[in-house]
């Protein structure tokens, strides 16, 4: 496998052998020693955990270089490789998740599906693909399911137990924070807004738990404030000693605030729910303050995006589209498109995710193994 990295401190040296082993690991799991039976997986969340579902229910075309690393091939992810669902699908040595809208794919969905669009928000409510719309697609996915798992053929379909001991995973809300910037509102108008988004994911969390569902692994957002497209295309700029954005930020700290206490609250209502609340804002600050350690040279540029040096995002010439340009395979880039996550960031988050020092509370991933 090549070297991800080219970076001559002895940290980094040791951080590159120990990422490329963990890329080589993945992408032949081990896992199955720990996860002899893997739980269904279903995952509802916007371009973060996409895994196709875009080209799959509008046939919005994501070409190449999106999937050149892992895949070779687009596959509708928005990055060069895997996603960090993805990396953690295959920790449970499941399959990769399939898009629930793609009907081509010859997947009978029995390790669950993924609901996940790019652009989903919150709020507002009942429009593609909005946070209530994924639900009402996983409750028709679900009596649809049981109905087939009646039929003769019903071991190809997922039973009612497989729907009670599923892993129900949520990562949303960073886009309900960064329209409601995009649209021009102060950093109060848009904090305004989070209780709002919280109380839909609380809103879909208990519809799960009504239906049977009992485990759960919640996404704070990320950095907002970090994300190339973000930087490039704001006028006003309150900077952070790493080059955030302390506004963009800010809010995301607070959503996360508002979510774990969310979170704590129904672990007290659902007694017999298990709701992991997992700190993804924390793992990805720290790439950015601590880039040089991981080989990360320039961590607000995007790797494959126009306009170089600083940010390398121009919104009219996006990832992809003609006039774009690409980073060499071998470079070290945090950032793929502007806004997502390159392969090599998102194993490094994958790593530091299962190793249960951002999760709360601190439960192994492979907790969710069926028994």
């Amino acid at each position: 496998m090549a070297t991800l990295f080219c970076h001559s401190d002895t940290f980094s040296f040791f951080f590159t052998i120990f990422v490329s082993l963990v890329l080589l690991s993945l992408r032949q799991p081990s896992a199955a020693a720990i996860c002899q039976a893997p739980p269904v997986i279903f995952n509802f969340g916007d371009s973060n955990s996409d895994t196709g579902g875009l080209v799959a229910g509008l046939g919005y075309p994501i070409g190449f270089p999106n999937g050149r690393l892992f895949f070779r091939r687009s596959t509708g992810r928005l990055s060069d490789g895997r996603l960090l669902i993805d990396f953690l699908c295959q920790s449970l040595n499941t399959s990769l998740l399939r898009p629930y809208l793609d009907s081509l794919g010859g997947s009978r969905f029995q390790n669950g599906a993924n609901f996940a669009i790019v652009g989903s928000t919150t709020l507002p409510k009942n429009v593609p693909f909005a946070l209530n719309i994924q639900l009402m697609q996983f409750l028709h996915f679900k009596s649809r399911s049981l109905e087939l798992a009646s039929t003769s053929n019903g071991s190809m379909f997922i039973s009612e137990d497989g729907f009670k001991n599923a892993l129900y995973m949520i990562d949303i809300g960073q886009n309900d924070i960064a329209r409601s910037f995009s649209k021009g509102n102060s950093y109060s108008q848009t904090v305004e807004l989070i209780p709002q988004i919280i109380s839909e994911i609380k809103t879909v969390m208990k519809k799960l738990y009504d239906e049977g569902g009992r485990r759960f692994w919640i996404h704070n957002t990320g950095p907002l404030g970090c994300l190339p497209q973000k930087l490039s295309m704001v006028k006003r700029r309150d900077l952070d000693q790493h080059g955030c954005l302390t506004s963009y930020n800010s809010a995301a700290k607070l959503f996360n605030q508002i979510l774990d206490h969310m979170c704590e609250e129904l672990r007290t209502e659902l007694r017999d729910a298990t709701i992991i609340y997992v700190d993804i804002y924390a793992i990805k600050y720290s790439l950015i303050v601590n880039s040089n350690k991981y080989g990360f040279g320039r961590p607000l540029m995007a790797c494959c995006g126009y306009g170089g040096s600083p940010y390398n995002y121009n919104v009219n010439i996006t990832c992809g589209h003609r006039g774009s340009n690409v980073c060499d395979k071998g470079s070290h880039f945090i950032s793929w498109d502007g806004i997502h996550y390159t392969e090599t960031a998102n194993a490094i988050v994958a790593v530091k995710l299962l190793s249960m020092q951002y999760s709360k509370p601190p439960t192994p991933f492979h907790f969710f193994c069926r028994r």
